[in-house]
């Protein structure tokens, strides 16, 4: 891409971003309204992503984490998010770039977003930055903390075959 052509890109993969952090807001906020819950793929290796060393050596390039039920202290700020979730029966803090984020879904309405990961190195954490913060009673089991790493798994039913989803990748917007 050449300095005078607009960068529409990067525009669209930074509003898809914004559709990330609303939502992770809201369920700060107010909790996961119905069925919803969301799965969370983000590059392990990119600056500024904060998860216990035996996860980072488990997920050296990629790991996906599902918030549903049972997680603890979801916050939000301008950049990232953190959240507690349990490994093997204890509870760990992980923290979030959306910069690092490369897919969301939310599997109960068929909705899922494909977003590049940047290269680029992220900001120091800044507690300031912190905006909502919702913590639920109820913690993630271990059957549940093994099934973050795991793909979304399409299930047979009659039901979901009406369904339609969509992932909108940034790839069919590009020029090439």
């Amino acid at each position: 891409m050449d300095d005078t052509a607009i960068p529409y890109d990067n525009w669209i993969d930074e509003a898809l971003r914004g559709v990330v952090r609303r939502v992770l807001m809201q369920a700060a906020a107010e909790g996961l309204p119905g069925e919803h819950h969301f799965y969370v793929t983000f590059r392990t290796p990119m600056n500024g992503v904060e998860i216990p060393g035996f996860l980072r050596a488990e997920h050296p390039d990629t790991m996906t984490i599902v918030l549903q039920h049972q997680f603890q202290n979801l916050e939000v700020g301008r950049d990232f998010f953190s959240v507690s979730l349990r490994f093997n029966g204890k509870a760990e803090a992980l923290r979030i770039p959306f910069e690092a984020i490369t897919s969301f879904a939310d599997p109960s309405v068929n909705f899922g977003l494909q977003l590049k990961a940047a290269e680029a190195p992220m900001d120091e954490y800044d507690a300031d930055e912190h905006i909502r913060s919702f913590k639920p009673e109820a913690t993630v089991a271990g059957d549940e903390a093994e099934a973050a790493a795991a793909p979304v798994q399409k299930n047979d039913s009659s039901e979901d075959e009406q369904k339609t989803g969509e992932v909108i990748a940034l790839d069919a917007f590009r020029k090439k």
